[in-house]
């Protein structure tokens, strides 16, 4: 069988909505991840943390898992590595000690937008099939999914 045929038949399967999905995201984590990797030695989930510090100045760690689901440690691995190498920095909050806010610096600013750059040519890379239209429906019903109540939890996987 070739990977066509494969695909094919997966995808005319009861869980085919799932698994198209899972194809798309995997997919894209294939090339991305090994691209990132290769380039900037680094692993995608610190990527998009220095993104989501970038985007929301002073951020705790602990808020970055509610942009981008992925395990607590993870994100702290990916927070100590952009800061061992000088894209982010982590500062005392005013209002608690403990707590520790992260700023990009110049170099991360700079790092992100090469990443960013390439991120946006890969997205119409693999958004290429689409029409304009077609696109705006797809992000209208991925939203939609997205800001549902059932994606990061479930009744039924308790």
């Amino acid at each position: 069988m070739t990977s066509g045929n494969l695909l094919e038949k997966i995808l005319a399967q009861d869980l085919r909505e799932l698994l198209v999905i899972s194809y798309i995201v995997l997919g894209n984590n294939l090339v991305t991840n090994r691209y990132i990797e290769r380039r900037f030695k680094m692993p995608v989930q610190a990527w998009s943390a220095l993104y989501a510090v970038k985007t929301f100045p002073g951020i705790r760690a602990k808020e970055i898992k509610l942009l981008f689901p992925r395990p607590q440690n993870t994100i702290s691995r990916a927070v100590s590595l952009l800061e061992d190498r000088g894209y982010l920095i982590q500062e005392t909050s005013d209002s608690d000690a403990r707590e520790k806010r992260l700023f990009t610096t110049l170099a991360g600013e700079q790092l992100l937008t090469e990443l960013i750059d390439v991120s946006r040519r890969r997205q119409e890379e693999w958004l290429a099939p689409l029409s304009q239209v077609e696109r705006k429906t797809f992000f209208e019903l991925a939203r939609k999914i997205a800001e549902g109540p059932n994606l990061l939890t479930s009744e039924i996987m308790k």
